[in-house]
């Protein structure tokens, strides 16, 4: 086909008849179906042309951002995410060293390091005592469930996993390292306190192909792969002397001209964006501002808005004095309704104590128990509220809807339906559409 002078051809109108009819979407379309939407989809995107909305720089950084989130991947492969994976093992087995790796436990005594003197001796005789009844034959993990005061630890009987040289206090290092396998050390004083330690293990650093799956998971879960694509970025900067984004221009141009999939999910991002900027200025906002516009449709439309049962159009509302309960009433009579809401806030919980609680719409029956017990007289209970004991209505029962906002969702719907159709009906009379039959025809036929 050719729309507004622009040739589409078959394989475009392929990719997205397709893409939007695939199993399990429940509104599939015959072909000669999806002609029209895919007409009015293009007749659009023209418009938005036409307007130079792709020239807005707004524009131009989005369509970018989604676009380069399909070109990025591909900068890199496994190959380089593989060197990665083997710089990480590398850099953290050099950070453990020739020590390795131990699993120590420890019952801590925490010591302010502001304590007292009396504090001081009190805490060292305390450590001195426990450590005296493991070696009489204390159980050393239940002693640390019971009275270490490192929550972090005290759970696991003490043990706080393997770790190597580097990562806790140098002096419970020090003292950790230079233990045998089961060996428990005396009192070792550090900033966080007195620690008891005993070794349960010693192990020399994995090797790389034991580790290699956890590396992997690793590097995805903390976003390293973003980085490596940067380092090849940087990489190619440098190597051609182009901006990164004229190499990504180049690198997404190369993938089209490659993969027809991604020519068309690029330029489905190219159109979508266009599509919704022009919409939203021609119908969605444009309808939903038009105050005057919705009203004068509602009025000359007002028959097909019915109910199938009557509405309560009002409030179901909770207060802490049995008092308001009139006061509520009292202070709404005669108000527009779209007012209610400001009323009430400025009269009952303009100040930190709110007097009263209030769910306020227009309900059908199964909407609010306590709509439904007072104002549909059913069997209906409604929930407590907690320190608000008092409950009531107030409102209006309609049978039918009376003004544009008491069906206001429906009618802005409605409403940029017709817009919609409408400027449609313009674009088909502004820009030229011409279908070639025989080559709709062999649509996923060829």
């Amino acid at each position: 086909m050719t729309i507004a002078g622009e040739p589409v051809p078959r394989s475009e109108f392929e990719y997205s008849y397709n893409k939007n009819n695939t199993e399990g979407v429940i509104d599939k379309k015959t072909i000669e179906e999806y002609v029209d939407l895919f007409v009015n989809y293009k007749l659009k995107v023209a418009a938005a042309l036409a307007e130079k909305m792709d020239t807005m720089t707004s524009y131009k950084k989005e369509y970018v951002g989604y676009r380069d989130q399909q070109v990025r991947p591909t900068l890199i492969n496994e190959a380089d995410v593989e060197a990665e994976a083997r710089k990480i093992y590398n850099d953290t087995k050099n950070r453990v060293g020739p020590d390795g790796l131990i699993t120590p436990a420890h019952i801590l005594l925490r010591l302010p390091q502001q304590a007292g003197n009396d504090e001081q001796i009190r805490v060292k005789n305390r450590a001195d005592s426990i450590y005296n009844a493991i070696m009489a034959g204390a159980d050393f993990a239940q002693l640390a469930m019971k009275v270490s005061e490192d929550p972090g630890s005290k759970g696991n009987g003490g043990s706080i996993g393997q770790i190597s040289r580097g990562q806790t206090l140098k002096e419970f290092e020090d003292a950790a390292f230079a233990l045998r396998d089961g060996q428990v050390s005396r009192p070792v004083l550090s900033p966080a306190g007195y620690h008891i330690i005993k070794m349960l293990g010693h192990a020399p650093m994995p090797s790389y192909d034991s580790l290699r799956t956890d590396i992997h998971r690793f590097i995805d879960a903390r976003g390293i792969r973003e980085a490596i694509i940067n380092g090849k970025l940087e990489q190619m900067v440098k190597a051609t002397g182009l901006p990164q984004e004229k190499i990504m221009d180049q690198r997404a141009d190369s993938l089209a001209n490659l993969d027809a999939d991604m020519k068309y999910l690029f330029k489905e991002y190219h159109d979508g964006l266009l599509l919704y900027e022009i919409s939203n200025r021609e119908v969605w906002e444009k309808a939903s501002k038009d105050e005057a516009g919705l009203v004068e449709y509602f009025k000359k439309n007002k028959k097909k808005y019915v109910w199938d049962a009557p509405r309560f159009k009002g409030i179901a509302y909770h207060t802490r004095d049995i008092d308001d309960v009139q006061a509520v009433k009292k202070v709404l009579k005669g108000k527009p309704f779209n007012e209610w809401n400001e009323v009430l806030r400025s009269t009952f919980n303009a100040d930190s104590v709110l007097r009263i609680r209030v769910e306020k719409g227009i309900f059908k029956m199964g909407d609010n128990p306590l709509v439904d017990k007072d104002v549909f007289r059913l069997d209906a209970k409604p929930n407590p509220v907690k320190n608000y004991p008092h409950d009531a209505t107030f409102g209006t029962v309609l049978k039918a809807p009376k003004e544009m906002d008491d069906v206001r969702a429906q009618v802005v719907a409605d409403y940029q339906d017709a817009l919609e159709q409408g400027w449609l009906a313009v674009l088909r009379e502004r820009f030229h559409v011409e279908v070639d039959k025989k080559v709709l025809e062999t649509v996923n036929k060829h």
